[in-house]
């Protein structure tokens, strides 16, 4: 069986940034996925998952209602828990994204109040919120992508 082309980077080379990860179309339809990945697997702590639920929820929020919202196919959490999956419309490159990324952290690090969509009729899972923690994971990140602007994988 064939690796999936996220299985084929060296997670052992990798830190955090805002990776393509992968392009797909079918027919005229194009889609770009990014790795936004905010830790540096197998070698940092995983992220902790409320406060991972609350990024979710806040960066969907904001991405849905952006001005490239019309853009925007998914935005939500690796399994792995060291970073999102966010996929766009069209043939994206993560200097094209760069300043939506960024404006969606300082989002999250200016919001205050009720967490969108976290009450029971709206979220499976509406307790497992963590806000202050959201804050810190992203201020790391947005610290480092600022500062390295890592958008290729390691060879």
């Amino acid at each position: 069986m064939e690796l999936i082309a996220s299985f084929q980077v060296n997670h052992l080379e990798l830190f955090p940034g805002l990776y393509v990860s992968r392009r797909d179309s079918k027919g005229e339809a194009v889609t770009t996925t990014f790795d936004m990945r905010m830790t540096a697997p197998n070698r940092e702590p995983v992220m902790d998952t409320p406060a991972m639920h609350t990024i979710e929820h806040l960066g969907a929020t904001f991405l849905r209602g952006c001005s490239v919202k019309d853009d925007v196919v998914y935005f939500g959490p690796m399994g792995c828990r060291t970073g999102f999956y966010v996929i766009f419309f069209g043939v994206q490159t993560s200097e094209s994204v760069y300043s939506t990324i960024v404006d969606m952290c300082r989002f999250i690090l200016d919001f205050e109040g009720d967490i969108p969509g976290a009450k029971p009729e709206e979220c499976g899972n509406y307790s497992e919120q963590n806000l202050n923690m959201a804050k810190y994971y992203i201020r790391r990140y947005l610290d480092d992508l600022t500062e390295n602007k890592r958008f290729v994988y390691p060879e």
